[in-house]
């Protein structure tokens, strides 16, 4: 399909033109603005480049909406948390400053793990979330799974004999999200297999887990001492420790609402 190119194009023939050619070259975001762009652009005298920078800026910043959305998307979050809705006050364990030069990426960029530690109800999942989002906005792609999920379906695609692609899917990914590492015993088989995603991406790629449990217990989790001290070390080796405290933000927020009631 060819575009009629005369010049002295009425209003709406432009008008119709610029909708067609942004149709052909796939620009939505153009295409829905840019009669209010035109609009704005003749009111301040905007000149021909300043209007055309205007239009491309706006679809670059629409399309790079569009691919955060899409990496947050393909995290697999279970729910929307972020920085910006965490209750700092109600945790005074954790501390601000630590958590949003976190929230920079850096020690993605660097390849380093993050634990977060500590008892339910104390924020852990929520930054783990909050940090996973952070970094698929600043362009990483990120998975987010539970503990007892990822060793599930790493038991079955050993059964299926696709464990090698299973792992290696789980490589790939800049920062693996791992969520309530320790409620559960783990059999050896389960727990040699997560080691083995560990291993993948030792060096290569961060994870970041969130446990209700501290080092020090995870043997009720990998019951193999060995094994436990070899997960231990590659999920701290170099990275940052979190430790978010004991003292449930739920349930203080259920009785103090209890209070107010009565």
């Amino acid at each position: 399909m060819t575009i009629p190119r005369q010049r002295g194009l009425t209003e709406q023939a432009a008008t119709t033109a610029v909708d067609q050619a942004c149709r052909m070259l796939r620009l939505p975001t153009i295409r829905a603005q840019f009669p209010e762009l035109a609009d704005t652009a003749s009111r301040e005298q905007m000149s021909y480049l300043g209007f055309l920078a205007e239009l491309l800026l706006a679809e670059c910043d629409d399309r790079a909406r569009r691919r955060s959305e899409r990496r947050i998307k393909a995290a697999g979050f279970p729910r929307d948390k972020s920085l910006r809705k965490f209750d700092f006050d109600a945790n005074p364990s954790i501390d601000p400053a630590m958590i949003h030069t976190l929230a920079k990426c850096e020690w993605i960029k660097k390849r380093l793990p993050l634990c977060l530690i500590g008892d339910s109800g104390t924020g852990k999942s929520h930054l783990l979330i909050a940090l996973g989002t952070e970094a698929a906005m600043a362009g990483y792609r990120v998975k987010y799974v539970l503990a007892t999920k990822l060793v599930n379906e790493l038991v079955e695609a050993a059964d299926e004999k696709v464990l090698t692609k299973t792992i290696a899917r789980y490589g790939r990914v800049d920062l693996l999200c791992i969520d309530e590492l320790g409620y559960m015993e783990l059999d050896r088989r389960g727990a040699e297999l997560l080691f083995q995603v560990l291993t993948e991406r030792e060096e290569k790629n961060s994870v970041a887990i969130a446990s209700n449990e501290s080092f020090g217990g995870w043997t009720k989790t990998f019951s193999d001492p060995r094994l436990c001290a070899a997960i231990v070390d590659r999920l701290t080796f170099g990275g940052n420790i979190i430790e978010t405290g004991t003292d449930s933000y739920r349930l203080a927020t259920t009785r103090a609402r209890q209070g107010a009631v009565s």
